[in-house]
């Protein structure tokens, strides 16, 4: 069933859940009805030939892994007073590592996207596979936003480096606020650590994984040029130009990953420039084409594609995490380098 925002959320709990069960031709649903306690939460009673079943639901807004610990210990408390009853979370979407939390619990789960693993008795229903919701959607939009995005390039830096919130908020350069927002998002889906040293990032593969898939390229400005020069000449003239002009640059995607961790010869050279690429394209001779480009200048849609820049042989790249975005978003062999760039030059920093 969708979200109905004219129900509480106890209602469409019970009402996701007791659609499940109708697909078990054999099981009569004998009652429902709320629990008078602090959690949205019911009971269901269902009837399997002369058996009776007690289902304890408990509803949350988010199925995040947060939130779903908080449903499994409720859960897990409320058993006692019916030992023998089955217990089921109920959420709008439930994260994979939310559904991990309830099967690890020996809890069943149903989303209001469709998802479900219903297991007791005789009975065990799954489905999976629907997609998140639209207040998901959002939510990501809101942690990988280009300032949100600031926050995230200084957690996965150094994961195991303890943040007080200012000091993060200083070293991303964004507002405590939206500092604060990033952690609440961080804590749902228990990728941070929070006491009394400040935040720790605890799963950065996790985090980037997601951050992966969410990760638009199409929000920055690519130009697509043509030069007699090889890659590598191009990279040294580009260099040198930026540097006397004092233009904000920095190779990115296959050019910094053959510097960062050698997995195939680049064909062409590809580097982030704030601003004056019209300029410097035409000091370069670089002549822009629609196919068959050799070099790549991309104006970023955010400078925190800057930060943690290193040089290498006097060349500027983007962070190892900022070329392993851009090289997942190239299909074919750039998935591969970016495979070998996690393997070789982030994952050991961790």
């Amino acid at each position: 069933m969708k979200d109905d925002p004219t129900l509480s959320i106890e209602v469409q709990a019970a009402e996701a859940v007791c659609k499940c069960l109708a697909e078990v031709p054999f099981l009569v649903i004998e009652e429902s009805q709320a629990e008078p306690h602090g959690a949205p939460a019911s009971i269901l009673a269902v009837r399997c030939g002369r058996r009776r079943k007690v289902l304890l639901v408990e509803a949350r807004t988010s199925g995040e892994p947060r939130f779903a610990r908080e449903a499994v210990n409720s859960l897990q408390l409320r058993r006692n007073r019916f030992p023998n009853a089955a217990a089921v979370f109920v959420a709008p979407y439930i994260s994979p590592r939310g559904a991990e939390i309830c099967r690890a619990a020996d809890v069943s789960y149903v989303d209001l996207a469709g998802n479900c693993a219903i297991g007791f008795d005789q009975v065990f229903i799954r489905r999976e596979g629907q997609k998140n919701p639209l207040a998901r959607r959002r939510a990501l939009r809101s942690l990988f936003s280009p300032r949100a995005e600031r926050v995230l390039r200084v957690l996965l830096t150094d994961p195991r480096k303890h943040w007080k919130m200012q000091q993060l908020a200083v070293e991303a350069q964004v507002s405590l606020g939206l500092v604060a927002n990033v952690k609440r998002l961080l804590l749902d889906r228990e990728w941070i650590r929070a006491g009394k040293t400040g935040i720790v990032l605890g799963e950065p593969r996790a985090l980037l994984d997601d951050w992966a898939t969410a990760y638009d390229p199409a929000r920055s400005t690519p130009r697509s040029f043509y030069s007699f020069k090889e890659p590598r000449e191009v990279e040294a003239a580009l260099t040198l130009l930026c540097q006397s002009r004092g233009v904000l640059y920095a190779l990115t995607g296959f050019s910094a990953a053959a510097r960062l961790a050698p997995f195939v010869r680049t064909q062409q050279a590809e580097a982030y420039l704030a601003g004056a690429i019209e300029d410097i394209a035409a000091s370069l001779q670089l002549r822009e084409v629609a196919s068959g480009a050799n070099v790549r200048l991309i104006e970023p849609y955010d400078e925190g594609v800057f930060y943690g820049s290193s040089t290498i042989d006097g060349i500027p790249l983007v962070a190892p995490v900022q070329a392993y975005l851009d090289l997942r978003s190239t299909k074919g062999r750039g998935e591969e380098a970016a495979a070998f760039l996690l393997q070789e030059a982030i994952i050991p920093r961790w």
